[in-house]
């Protein structure tokens, strides 16, 4: 009985996979140009196809910087264009980058303007005469855009009158502007505020010529590390807007691809004491390489890399690689996790899932934990979607 179910749920779940008709392989390319558009450089500038011998020892010593240095890595430029209209919130993203269109790598960057970083606690550091901060800040790097819908964050606004609650809600890869409402809706009807924010070329922030979020999960190695520094810094400029609305009680919701950035974010943000992670996984690259939703990227990328190379290539955006930090987060300021996975997930394999809760639980970090008996598709189609939404809300109206 146990694989009849599991092979009934795999077959949904390769059903709901085949609903979108528009993914496309993508050449390979190292996006050299894009790392250094990140506050750790040093990088050479290399062909966009260049052999893996070339590239990859100086890749993996990059990386270890990056993970080294990760609180100036994703450290950024603080935000003075907040707009509020209605219930969306916009503003200019504090990382802003090159697109397509933009000259292949090795072409020359842009000028970079400085900029005053904010550190890991959400301030301005003093070394760039703001009012103090925990640790040294590298410059700012907004750059000219090539993608000028990717310039401005979009976020809509859940209030609650009277609460001082509030948490950043991040959706799923290839989320449209509707993706997680519904949740919002459910969280402000429970008492708890919630900021629903779009991730880098996501929604009303994709490029024109995209028909799909393809720039976040892609064959460009570069691009896609700095779409995941992109996106932590922009959920930490609206922890700040969050803050400067008078919310003092706050947690982060991320599901799929956005749990990954709330990971990320929450390691490098004590602000964030409450973290529903809905799907884990412990590489970045482990999920590309063997998720159903993310094979044409495979395709684009085994050209170049195998499986242990890539996980090597994206340990800077793998939850992993922040454990430790996460941990040292914690010990400042206390954190409460929920971590929900999929028994029978195809694209963020239990597996990987499981070895996120042993970490978890090694490490003594605050969770508590549940693995659905559905995949990561029909985790968002009824009955599992009820399940799903009860246990975030029980959790958040208990910890927050």
């Amino acid at each position: 009985m146990p694989n009849l179910y599991a092979n009934l749920i795999l077959g949904w779940e390769r059903r709901l996979n085949r609903v979108d008709p528009d993914r496309r392989v993508r050449p390979f390319d190292w996006g050299s140009e894009w790392l250094r558009q990140t506050p750790v450089s040093g990088l050479p500038p290399w062909l966009a196809t260049a052999p893996p011998a070339e590239v990859l020892p100086a890749l993996r010593a990059w990386n270890d910087r990056v993970v080294a240095q990760s609180r100036d890595f994703f450290a950024y430029a603080p935000v003075h264009d907040y707009s509020l209209c209605g219930d969306e919130l916009g503003f200019t993203s504090p990382v802003e980058a090159a697109c397509d269109g933009y000259e292949p790598s090795g072409g020359p960057l842009p000028p970079v303007e400085a900029h005053p970083q904010v550190t890991s606690a959400g301030v301005p550091s003093a070394q760039h005469g703001g009012g103090g901060g925990s640790g040294p800040a590298t410059r700012g790097e907004p750059l000219a855009s090539a993608c000028p819908e990717n310039r401005r964050v979009h976020a809509r606004w859940f209030p609650v009158r009277g609460q001082s609650r509030a948490v950043i809600v991040v959706a799923q890869w290839n989320a449209d502007a509707q993706g997680h409402i519904g949740l919002c809706r459910l969280f402000q009807r429970a008492g708890i505020a919630s900021l629903r924010v779009s991730m880098p070329y996501h929604d009303r922030r994709r490029p024109a010529h995209l028909k799909r979020a393809e720039y976040t999960v892609d064959s460009n190695v570069g691009r896609t590390i700095h779409a995941a520094r992109q996106a932590v810094c922009d959920i930490r400029a609206s922890v700040d807007w969050l803050e400067s609305e008078g919310y003092r009680d706050l947690g982060i919701v991320g599901t799929s691809l956005g749990s990954c950035y709330a990971l990320l974010t929450s390691a490098h943000d004590p602000r964030l004491r409450v973290n529903v992670f809905n799907h884990v996984s412990h590489y970045f690259g482990d999920v590309v390489w063997t998720g159903l939703a993310t094979a044409h990227v495979r395709q684009g990328l085994e050209t170049h890399l195998d499986q242990a190379q890539l996980r090597e290539a994206w340990r800077a955006i793998s939850p992993a690689s922040y454990l430790d930090q996460f941990v040292a987060t914690s010990r400042e300021h206390p954190k409460k996790n929920l971590l929900i996975w999929a028994k029978y997930d195809p694209c963020f394999l239990p597996e990987f899932s499981r070895r996120v809760l042993e970490s978890f639980e090694r490490l003594g970090l605050h969770h508590e934990a549940h693995g659905l008996p559905c995949g990561h598709y029909t985790i968002g189609r009824a009955p599992f979607k009820y399940v799903d939404a009860y246990l975030m809300v029980r959790f958040l109206r208990r910890w927050l």
